[in-house]
């Protein structure tokens, strides 16, 4: 698969057949346009807000701007809405209300480089009250100190978890954070320079909200791992505002709220703060980092759903994401979804019994459904399937969807092995406590 270029068009609404003047930029890991001929995978604004992604093949001699212009006002997928011609100018979601007091928790783990990244654009958001802390996670180095002390001093607070574990990290940021929201990032975005106020607005005009999740797009194409990846949905969750409500399941999600992995996921998600500590945090015995290898953020979304709280989908808070770059990455990651799926099954029923009548009653749709993620979506005639939003449709190897679905019968065994681990942690950190007073006793006897 040739590299595809990474691209953000601009469209404003003032001309009488929709779509008039544009604006074409390149993703922020280019510099500009592929040179000669290629694909550019375009993400759509109409006046800023994003509509839409396309993918445009551009010969040499072709402006940019308008193939992708033509090829946005010719689309026809059943998947994606068209957007009307001529809507009326959305609000702002600023001017809603004031965002709150927020804390941006970035964990990390001896990727000082990307981190140096994602910091550069979370320091350079728009969001009038926040403050940015990095978690490193079990380092073995100094490196992330390192880059925090001497580029960041004063502008971003640092905290060492030496437990390892993603989950883990994030409850060090929340015991660590101040304010009315804690949003989360990975080290591995840069994030759009609206994305804080974007998605932490919402909760100044919602008190029952409890999490609000955003939109997530590739920051670079340039391998057929990420290229796969992404032509199967990657992370986007498509681009309609959507509230998620307990008292009122959504009719279209049967399995609700257990299908916690269209809600968004763990790169781009806040919540307020009172509720997140109210439902104990992140289980420690799930994410990246554990036996369980993920479903941290699908925990925290269900419990957050589970104790009465709204989660809404926010797709104008958008962060570009350095999808995996290799074979062995994809593959590692399909098991690691496969098993931070079920992992997150078994946190929720071990936490919270209660939900398991609930869970019972819908576990014949929810392994039907759990087998239709992890099928192969594209027909052979090569037509896009749901999730692929604008990018080209390659056929899902079987052998990814094996991986997932051996994941899937491991997450519940992998769990269990990390709640053992975390156990024997806290055992041999409760034994050489007594052993540190039993010696200042003998000293002071």
């Amino acid at each position: 698969m040739p590299p595809i270029a990474v691209a953000e068009l601009d469209l404003d609404l003032d001309g009488p057949d929709g779509p008039g003047g544009s604006v074409l930029s390149f993703g922020p890991a280019l510099g500009g346009p592929p040179p000669g001929a290629g694909d550019i995978f375009a993400l759509v604004r109409l006046r800023g807000r994003p509509a839409a992604t396309v993918l445009g093949h551009v010969r040499a001699d072709e402006d940019p701007a308008e193939v992708l212009t033509a090829v946005f006002r010719a689309r026809k997928s059943p998947y994606e809405p068209p957007v009307p011609e001529a809507p009326a100018p959305a609000e702002p979601v600023t001017a809603l209300a004031a965002p709150p007091r927020t804390t941006v928790v970035v964990a990390t783990r001896e990727r000082a480089g990307q981190l140096a990244r994602a910091l550069d654009s979370l320091l350079a958001q728009d969001h009038p009250d926040f403050r940015v802390l990095v978690v490193d996670n079990a380092p073995v180095t100094t490196a992330t100190r390192d880059l925090v002390e001497s580029r960041y001093a004063g502008r971003v607070d640092y905290v060492q978890e030496p437990c390892p574990g993603l989950a883990v990290a994030h409850n060090c940021g929340v015991a660590a954070a101040d304010g009315t929201v804690i949003a989360f990032t990975d080290d591995d975005v840069i994030a759009d320079p609206h994305w804080l106020t974007a998605l932490t607005t919402p909760f100044a005009a919602d008190p029952g909200l409890g999490c609000v999740t955003g939109l997530i797009l590739p920051a670079r194409l340039t391998t057929s791992a990420q290229i796969l990846l992404e032509s199967h949905g990657g992370f986007a969750k498509g681009f309609e505002p959507r509230l998620y409500d307990p008292a009122s399941p959504p009719a279209d999600e049967p399995l609700f709220p257990f299908t916690a992995g269209s809600f968004g996921s763990g790169a781009n998600m806040a919540f307020r703060a009172e509720a997140l500590r109210a439902v104990g945090g992140f289980d420690p015995a799930t994410g990246t980092g554990t036996p369980a290898k993920g479903g941290d953020d699908l925990y925290a979304f269900v419990r957050i759903l589970a104790a009465g709280h709204r989660l809404r989908y926010a797709p104008e808070a958008l962060v570009w994401h350095h999808h995996r770059e290799t074979w062995q990455d994809l593959r590692n990651q399909a098991h690691g979804y496969g098993a931070g799926l079920t992992a997150y099954l078994t946190a929720i029923l071990v936490r919270r019994p209660a939900l398991l009548p609930a869970l019972l009653a819908k576990l014949p749709r929810g392994l039907a459904h759990a087998r239709a993620i992890t099928a192969h979506r594209p027909d052979p005639a090569g037509e896009s399937a749901p999730g692929t939003h604008g990018a080209r449709a390659h056929p899902w190897p079987r052998d990814l969807s094996r991986l997932e679905r051996r994941g899937m019968l491991y997450g519940p065994l992998g769990y269990l092995k990390a709640r053992v681990r975390i156990r024997r942690q806290a055992r041999g950190e409760a034994l050489g406590e007594a052993g540190i007073r039993r010696r200042a006793v003998r000293r002071r006897s």
